[in-house]
Parts: structure tokens; C-alpha cells; sequence
């Protein structure tokens, strides 16, 4: 870890176009990328494989802990990264609906955040760092230089990730989508340790009713009135 790298931290819940805002910001700045929600998705994936019930926080923590997680850059990947764990190629495995409802259960215990911190912290390296995730302005890098929350819509984000598995052939219901969108915010919000709020001087981006590209635009606005681009 380099403290004394820039951060840009990112939070929000899922499908306000986080992790495609981090990726374009973390391209046009040349800077490192982190997605903390992979983290969380990995181990819960983990726990799953090792029969490590999601619901006991000390054994799903010594996992994280020791967790072999790489994570190699590829252009190619959707992502734009193959994440490794064990050696084995996880990518598609942890953008499940069910990877990301495992990943929001661990997510809740302070023991498995608490293992992850550190790692986290890690990504921070000049010439800086784009950090997606929920609570990387309030928890991980309170020091950001800058920090975007983005928000938008439970029906929206469930229409956009519905439109996505579609893409996929995935055959999803709406409605079912929107209910977990639901709940997981609300056990993301009501957690003791890290809820999901935006920090003090974070700068809010309602997504509802914007593309792609006009959300990039105005994250752009904000690191350009920053002076980090």
C-alpha cells in the first residue's frame, strides 16, 4: 500500500453503474482498480464450495482470511480482469444472482470485513486508485481525494439487471430481481458494521434516468473540479 496514492472511491448499491463508471475512470486516469464487491462475492462463493455455512461468521471469516485470491488483468474479460481462486477461474461463477446474495450475507459480519481490510488497503498504489465499493469513502479510504456515491431507482436497477441476464439468455423474472434488489439493500443499509451510507463529503450521482455515458461524464465533472485529472 502507497498512502500517499490518490483515491477515488465509489460507493453505492449494485446496478446504479458503479462498476462500469470505475473501470472508464480507472482507463482514461490510467489508474488501479479495485472492486471490493469481488472480494465479498469470492469468499461467499467460497464458503459455499468448502460447505462453510454463510450464516457462521467466525468460520466464513477464517476463510476470507486466508482466502488464494488473485486477480490478473485481461482487456479481453468483461470485467476486464480473471479472478483466481485456488488457481481456478471464478469470473463468471461470482456474477450470479446467488454469488451476489451470498457475498451481501457475508458482507454483514464485521469478522469477514474486518479480514478483508487489509487487503483491500493493499490496491492502493500511485499513481492512484479507483475503489468500487460500499463502503470505501467511509470505512476503507476515508482520506479519499474524492468520493461518488451513486444512486438510482430499485425498480430501475432491477430493469437494468434484468436486461443484462437477458442478454446472457438468461431467463430471470422482474419481479423476483426487484425483491432481492430490496432486501439486500436493506441488509446492506441495517448492518451494524459498514452500512451502506454515502460519507459526510461524498457527492451524490442519481443514475435513474441517466445513460452510461452521461453518468461517466459527470463522474468526470467531479475529478476534473477536483483537480485529479
Amino acid at each position: 500500500m502507497d498512502a500517499g496514492a490518490p483515491v477515488i472511491a465509489v460507493d453505492g448499491p449494485s446496478g446504479t453503474g458503479k462498476g462500469t463508471v470505475c473501470r472508464r475512470l480507472a482507463q482514461a486516469l490510467g489508474w488501479h482498480f479495485l472492486d471490493s464487491g469481488v472480494l465479498y462475492r469470492a469468499v461467499g462463493l467460497a464458503a459455499q464450495r468448502a460447505g462453510v455455512p454463510l450464516n457462521a461468521e467466525q468460520p466464513v471469516a477464517a476463510l476470507a482470511a486466508n482466502i488464494d485470491l488473485r486477480f490478473v488483468p485481461d482487456p479481453h474479460a468483461e470485467y476486464g480482469m480473471t479472478v483466481l481462486l485456488d488457481g481456478e477461474d471464478i469470473s463468471a461463477a461470482i456474477r450470479t444472482e446467488e454469488a451476489g446474495g451470498a457475498a451481501s450475507q457475508v458482507a454483514a459480519f464485521p469478522a469477514v470485513r474486518a479480514a478483508l481490510l487489509k487487503r483491500q488497503r493493499a490496491f492502493r498504489r500511485r499513481p492512484g486508485l479507483i475503489a468500487d465499493g460500499r463502503d470505501m469513502g467511509t470505512v476503507v479510504f476515508p482520506d479519499a481525494a474524492l468520493k461518488l456515491f451513486l444512486t438510482a431507482s430499485p425498480e430501475e436497477r432491477a430493469r437494468r439487471r434484468h436486461n443484462q441476464l437477458k442478454e446472457k439468455g438468461i431467463d430471470v423474472s422482474l419481479r423476483a430481481l426487484l425483491e432481492d434488489i430490496r432486501a439486500r439493500d436493506e441488509r446492506d443499509r441495517g448492518r451494524a458494521i459498514s452500512p451502506l451510507v454515502p460519507a459526510a463529503d461524498a457527492r451524490l450521482i442519481d443514475t435513474t434516468a441517466m445513460d452510461v455515458e452521461a453518468v461517466v461524464n459527470e463522474a468526470m465533472r467531479h475529478v476534473r473540479e477536483q483537480g485529479l485529472a
